[in-house]
């Protein structure tokens, strides 16, 4: 039958064995496959349309003749982007420290076993021990630790929030920009409609007599100067597709022959509908980054009161049990922790020292934002008269260009000369876009600035902590 201690000590060392977890087998990276997943992108994918169905009230069925605008490609890029992958990885880690702080120490088991070498005969020479420690948390430690990471995951929560945020400001600016770089093109394609035309003019003039031949050389050579601004703008069309692509997570080619929209994108809301429902004037306050850095901050602070709670003993208990030569003896021990060589300054004073560079890096962020703001208001001002200029001087030559057309009508004014018109209104207009797209980003700075949307403009949701594709 065998000691009966013996037995209870082979029991306890097959339940160690059958504690044992199942080990984790992390995935594989293989840079061909994610780059081929990354190439494949569409907007017809169908896990994106129900997103998008969700989130937008889009049909979930693709539809080729849906206009996309800056709400739908911000979904989009919520649903692709790898920056948010990164942030929400992050965000997993921090809230798996979470559990980590609030897991309990495991108490440690230990067995013993003696032989008497003088043994009186008739008594066993082996003498069987067991004994336990159980470390008891004091002074709250354990409380800080999960304090710490409570906030600690609470700021990660805030870094995907503003990756959020940039991912949409980086999605408004290239869009803008590359509808503006379309108007742009259809400007420069006017210009070399109205030159061609002036060249003909001119060339039947020189066939008459009427002008020197220079003068159709200028012309010509007008004429050669907006065709290459039509190549270049060109150019110009395909790189903003291109970084409107980037800023959705999806190649180039999925923007490719699709209609974009931007209702509100011509008339900027003016500074004072802006400072009406006070958005700019409650200022920082919803500014992720620096709510992010109050809640790290706050795990700085949790941090030292840990240190500072580690510096008085760790205590453990441990009852124990011997089997000796038919007695059986119970027992209860203290172990402390004995600060003598140390009282834990070291981390401590790199605690406080953490406490102190947190709370810096939010006095300079908070400056930064302040200055930020002020900055871009005073900047959106400027460019809002600045259009309005471009706007009234493209105005008056539209004036001068109806009354060109009904003086060419009434035979005051020959055909050639209304295209020289035309062509200056086309330069005007040219001018207005220029001072839009200034207007535009001057708005997209002040929007980042308070971080949300200013204006009429829609809002957008904020990302999902899971990524939407992993449901698909």
């Amino acid at each position: 039958m065998g000691n009966p201690m013996s037995r209870r000590v082979g029991w306890g060392l097959a339940l160690l064995a059958a504690l044992g977890c199942a080990d984790v087998e992390p995935a594989a990276l293989d840079p061909q496959k994610s780059e081929t997943e990354f190439r494949g992108r569409t907007l017809n994918d169908p896990g994106l349309a129900r997103f998008l169905e969700a989130n937008a009230g889009r049909p979930a069925r693709p539809d080729p003749l849906v206009r996309w605008d800056l709400e739908s490609l911000t979904l989009v890029a919520f649903y692709y982007h790898p920056d948010l992958d990164l942030a929400r990885a992050r965000l997993l880690q921090a809230r798996a420290g979470r559990v980590t702080a609030g897991m309990w120490p495991n108490p440690v088991a230990g067995v013993e076993l003696s032989k008497v070498a003088n043994v009186e005969p008739g008594f066993t020479p082996w003498i069987y021990g067991a004994n336990l420690s159980l470390p008891i948390d004091t002074l709250w430690k354990r409380g800080y630790k999960i304090e710490e990471a409570e906030r600690t995951s609470e700021s990660a929560a805030l870094a995907l929030a503003e990756a959020g945020w940039k991912v949409r400001s980086r999605v408004r600016a290239a869009l803008a920009d590359h509808l503006l770089s379309l108007r742009e093109l259809a400007l420069r394609q006017d210009e070399e409609s109205a030159r061609s035309r002036i060249v003909v003019a001119l060339e039947r003039k020189l066939a008459l007599g009427d002008i020197f031949r220079l003068d159709v050389d200028i012309a010509q050579g007008d004429l050669l100067g907006s065709r290459l601004q039509i190549h270049t703008a060109e150019g110009k069309v395909a790189e903003t597709r291109a970084v409107l692509a980037a800023s959705a997570g999806l190649p180039a080619s999925a923007l490719r022959e699709i209609a974009l929209s931007w209702p509100g994108l011509e008339s900027p809301p003016a500074l004072a509908a802006l400072d009406d429902p006070a958005p700019l004037e409650r200022g920082l306050e919803g500014r992720l980054d620096l709510r992010g850095l109050l809640a790290e901050y706050g795990a700085a602070v949790a941090a030292l009161r840990h240190d500072l709670a580690a510096r008085y003993p760790d205590v453990s208990l441990g009852p124990g049990y011997t089997y000796d030569q038919g007695q059986k003896k119970f027992n209860l021990g203290l172990q402390i922790t004995l600060p003598l060589l140390n009282q834990n300054d070291g981390p401590v004073a790199e605690a406080e020292a953490r406490c102190r560079e947190v709370a810096a890096r939010f006095a300079v962020a908070q400056a930064q934002a302040i200055s930020e703001l002020e900055t871009a208001r005073e900047r959106y001002r400027a460019a809002l008269a600045e259009l309005q200029e471009a706007r009234a001087s493209l105005d008056l030559l539209g004036a001068r260009e109806r009354a060109g057309r009904r003086a060419v009508e009434l035979g005051d004014l020959e055909p050639s000369a209304l295209w020289g018109l035309r062509l200056e209104l086309v330069k005007a207009d040219a001018t207005r876009i220029e001072s839009l797209r200034h207007a535009e980003d001057a708005l997209g700075a002040l929007e980042d600035a308070v971080q949300r949307p200013l204006g009429s403009r829609a809002g957008t949701p904020a990302p999902l902590e899971r990524s939407p594709r992993e449901g698909d």
